[in-house]
This record gives C-alpha cells, sequence and structure tokens, in this order.
C-alpha cells in the first residue's frame, strides 16, 4: 500500500512505534487550531484512508471512529484563539502538534509532521510535504484532527449562530464575511487576520 512507504522503510530499519501529525484550522477566521498525532506499528488497512480535505465529511465520521479503534494510541492537541493571537498562527500550530504528541500515551521512536519539521520536540522526526496524502499516519492524523476541529466549530454554532460555523468551519466563505460585516467579529474570531482586523471598532 502506498501510503505505507514511509512507514515500512522505518519498520525495516527497526523502528517499531510511528507516529504521523498534521494540523487542521490554520486557514480559517475562527476557533483552535487543531492537530493529531497517529501511532502505527502495523499498516492500517482502511478504505478510503487519504488526506482528510479530499475524503468526504461522511466517510470521515467513519474513518475517525475506525483509526481511534484500531491505533495502537492518538491524542489532539488544541490551541485556542487567544493563543493564536498572541503567538501567531505557525507557533500555534507547532503548540498544539507538540500538545498532541506530548499527550499520547506510547511513546513515538519516530514521527512524520505533514509540512515543515516540528521544532521543539527530542525524538527523530522526518518531514513531509503533502504529507497527509503520502503517509498513512499522517492521513490518519489528519483525519483525527479534521473531525475533532468541525465538532469544535460545529459546538461554537449553537452558541454563535449568526456565523453559521457548523457550514463554514470559521472558513471565509461568502456567508462567513457577510455575517462578518453585517455583526463584526464574536468571541472566537482571530482578530489579527485579515478579514477580521477590518471589522473592528
Amino acid at each position: 500500500m502506498r501510503l505505507h512507504m514511509y512507514e515500512r522503510a522505518l519498520w525495516r530499519d527497526g523502528v517499531e512505534l510511528v507516529a504521523g501529525i498534521d494540523e487542521a484550522g490554520r486557514g480559517p477566521l475562527a476557533g483552535p487550531v487543531v492537530a493529531a498525532a497517529v501511532v502505527l506499528r502495523g499498516q492500517l488497512l482502511l478504505s478510503g484512508l487519504n488526506d482528510s480535505k479530499v475524503v468526504p465529511p461522511v466517510h470521515r465520521q467513519a474513518l475517525a471512529r475506525e483509526i481511534k479503534l484500531q491505533a495502537p494510541a492518538w491524542a489532539v492537541g488544541v490551541i485556542p484563539v487567544g493563543l493564536i493571537e498572541r503567538h501567531n498562527i505557525l507557533q500555534a500550530t507547532y503548540m498544539a502538534m507538540r500538545a498532541a504528541l506530548n499527550r499520547l500515551q506510547l511513546r513515538p521512536e519516530h514521527v512524520l509532521v505533514d509540512g515543515w519539521a516540528l521544532p521543539g520536540i527530542s525524538v527523530e522526526q522526518t518531514p513531509i510535504i503533502k504529507g497527509d496524502a503520502k503517509s498513512a499516519a499522517i492521513a490518519a492524523a489528519s483525519i483525527i484532527a479534521k473531525t475533532t476541529r468541525d465538532a469544535i466549530m460545529t459546538y461554537y454554532s449553537r452558541l454563535y449562530p449568526r456565523y453559521n460555523f457548523e457550514q463554514n468551519k470559521g472558513y471565509p466563505t461568502p456567508d462567513h464575511l457577510e455575517a462578518l460585516n453585517r455583526f463584526g467579529p464574536c468571541f472566537i474570531h482571530r482578530r489579527t487576520f485579515h478579514g477580521v482586523r477590518e471589522k473592528l471598532d
């Protein structure tokens, strides 16, 4: 299975526990950034496993349930809006990834990271550009991160129904931008982001 190419190479070298790390929510105008870490010690043979952005939402939920059942360990890290604004979105993303890694109940021997290298960790790592389409562990982390963040935004949609967060998940869709124009930002908007800061009084 092509998605296990990186994992198989590590397993052949004697590494038993391989973790994948990915994030969801760097681009939205509202809500937290969420990262997930998923540990594998063997192939994760799930039909449809792929980058969460290309998996239909209904299949993402089913895949997330199976990943949580089959993976030896998984964890998430959630960094709220206040820390995003204090540190910037890149640093907040790193914080979420490190939090997910630190919460794993099994310590991986090697980490596959979507995108660029993750600073501030002691475990060996391999950064993989577009890793969520190339590594099963990263794809699994992508699914967990995305479904976790979507659930958070659905909850926020009940608290702030004007913004339709259940549908747009905080991304700058036309309906979200229209709501920002009409009502201004709410408590979970990222006020340092272009598209929000212009609406501040």
